[in-house]
């Protein structure tokens, strides 16, 4: 049937509305009878306008089931006492019990009618779910379902509609503590207590629900290793081998002298694990882990210029023993200037663009050292110091950067021992140009120099006496279509020596690259690449003997296959004509299968 919850108005003496009472009870007499009707035949809207009411559902609310004005209605209840209305008997019992009793038995009657709190969901019909669908339209207190929608019309399980409840009665609350309470009426406070009094222990469970889920989240965050830390994994594992007749050896020395090439295969691992850790959403630490068992092909073939980029990074131990790779932490000054403070690990490449996209990543770019990127990035290796970009706006960007290869050696520290110095304007002209002109100023030692990809005697000019370097590059990309790219880079050495017998000795070095990235190569994900270029090349030097008489071509090409999301095998050849320059040496050929994993 009906129910009715107590009004939380001050009772009225009952003497000074009985005409009233009496016309409500005649009309739940009327009401009575059609609803005997409705129960023992086929359910039907009464005459009474109770459109609400469903057959044998007791729901409805009594003014909805005499179909009284609201007038009548709310003089009626305010004779009602404010006490909580229980009790479980029949409403249609119970009026038919009282309706010819004076008005004294009235309260008696009304008492029996089934409260709020007796019933397991709330109707659309019910006054409890309209009072809170008025005070849901007035304040925004609830937004509807994830999906969008509000679902105005069905029934409410009672723990719903309390959590409703709830968040009115936050948002009221929100509106008082910003002195904003001119917008709520009194009349909406009063609905806010009397549904608070009617659904007080469902509130109570809800909120007891929620203190208990903080409790427990607050645990978690307490427990768990640390709430800004990620973890970027990569592992490398690939077949790699070289063919050739002998070694090769650099100008002025017999060929065939070094022995043979080392044919064999090798199967080899890299694992990389990066640790993120951001304290203000803005910064980066970044601790690198390593490890890897990748052979030197610079022993294999007898030259620089067959290495894989995955020795390229190769730092202490390659017997698979993890350490410590890579330390950085990066943040930002304002809304335009980045900082990198890299304490170990570092290369000038860590500081730029390198006008590469396709090509320079060790997991699914280019396959060579020398393709990776440009040979001006690599000098002195790695190294411990600080950089920073400056973003002019999003087509100019100005970095600046400095490293020195043995900064935790007191004898040498920051200034005393081989550094370099960098500076790149980066130019992205349009959304399909990337232009990069670069100067690095540089003290090397020995075995440094263009860095571990061209000839000896680029890597070391002097015969192991120290020098200066000034080298210039220039580095663009061109997206012709989103099909294909054309890249490249050009750089320019000139060292001098500043020790030893050559003090004073100069020499040139010369290198350059033509890259051709096909992305989505037959298919979505794929790439394909081709990389032809000149590796770093002594054109002159006032020590003859160590002046590169002849030139190198080094052609690249791969295919990865992008299995999924975060699987790719890459397999690829490098084919090295003269190597080291020297045309008395016999063409090197160095093949590879790369499987990435990244998690």
């Amino acid at each position: 049937m009906s129910d009715v919850t107590a009004s939380t108005a001050t009772p009225t003496p009952k003497t000074t509305k009985v005409s009233e009472l009496q016309a409500v009870q005649a009309k739940a007499l009327e009401a009575e009878v059609n609803s005997l009707e409705i129960i023992h035949d086929e359910p039907k809207a009464t005459a009474s306008g109770a459109d609400a009411l469903e057959a044998g559902k007791p729901e409805a609310t009594i003014a909805q089931a005499t179909a009284i004005s609201s007038t009548e209605y709310s003089n009626a209840v305010q004779a009602i006492p404010a006490t909580s209305l229980s009790g479980s008997a029949s409403p249609v019992s119970s009026i038919r019990a009282n309706s010819y009793s004076n008005e004294d038995k009235l309260d008696d009657s009304l008492a029996q009618v089934t409260s709020v709190s007796q019933l397991s969901d709330v109707q659309p019909t019910d006054w409890a779910f309209q009072a809170l669908q008025s005070l849901v339209e007035r304040y925004g207190c609830i937004a509807g379902y994830p999906d969008g929608t509000y679902r105005g019309n069905r029934a409410l399980t009672r723990y719903e509609f309390a959590a409703g409840l709830n968040a009115c009665l936050d948002r009221v609350n929100e509106l008082i503590a910003t002195a904003t309470a001119d917008n709520v009426t009194k009349e909406d406070l009063a609905t806010l207590q009397r549904l608070q009094e009617e659904f007080s222990t469902e509130l109570a469970t809800l909120r007891g629900r929620v203190d208990a889920l903080e409790a427990q989240t607050s645990e978690l965050e307490a427990n768990q290793f640390s709430t800004t830390t990620k973890l970027n994994g990569q592992v490398i594992f690939a077949l790699s081998g070289a063919v050739g007749k002998d070694k090769a050896v650099p100008s002025g020395v017999p060929a065939g002298s070094a022995g043979k090439v080392d044919e064999n295969f090798t199967l080899s691992n890299r694992v990389l694990l990066d640790f993120e850790t951001s304290f203000t959403g803005k910064d980066t630490l970044t601790v690198s882990l390593y490890a890897n068992n990748f052979p030197d092909f610079r022993d294999a073939t007898g030259t620089n210029m067959g290495r894989l980029v995955y020795e390229r990074d190769t730092i202490g131990s390659n017997e698979n023993d993890l350490g410590v790779f890579y330390l950085a932490y990066e943040f930002p000054i304002g809304d335009r200037l980045t900082v990198l403070v890299e304490p170990y690990g570092g290369v000038l490449g860590d500081f730029v663009d390198l006008i590469n996209p396709y090509f320079g990543d060790v997991k699914d770019g280019a396959i060579s050292a020398f393709g990776y990127r440009s040979p001006i990035y690599s000098q002195i290796g790695f190294g411990s110091g600080a950089g920073l970009t400056y973003e002019f706006s999003d087509a100019v960007n100005l970095s600046l950067a400095y490293l020195a290869s043995e900064a935790e050696n007191p004898t040498s520290g920051l200034t005393g021992g081989p550094f370099v110095a960098l500076a790149q304007l980066t130019l992205k002209p349009t959304k399909t140009i990337d232009l990069g002109l670069t100067y690095v100023r540089s003290y090397n030692g020995f075995d440094a120099g263009v860095a571990g990809v061209g000839s000896i005697y680029s890597n070391d000019p002097f015969d192991g006496e120290s020098y200066t370097s000034d080298s210039y590059g220039l580095a663009a990309n061109f997206q012709i279509n989103p099909k294909f790219a054309l890249g490249g880079w050009a750089g320019y050495t000139r060292a001098e020596a500043v020790s030893g017998i050559n003090d004073g000795s100069n020499a040139s070095i010369f290198y350059y690259a033509v890259t051709l990235a096909f992305p989505d190569l037959f298919r979505e994900g794929n790439l394909g690449g081709i990389v032809v270029g000149l590796p770093p090349k002594v054109t002159n030097n006032d020590i003859n003997a160590r002046e590169d008489r002849d030139s190198s071509l080094h052609l690249e090409a791969f295919y990865r296959f992008q299995v999924a999301k975060n699987i790719g095998i890459t397999p690829g050849v490098l084919v090295i004509t003269n190597p080291e320059h020297n045309e008395d040496n016999d063409t090197v050929y160095v093949g590879t299968i790369r499987t990435t994993l990244s998690f």
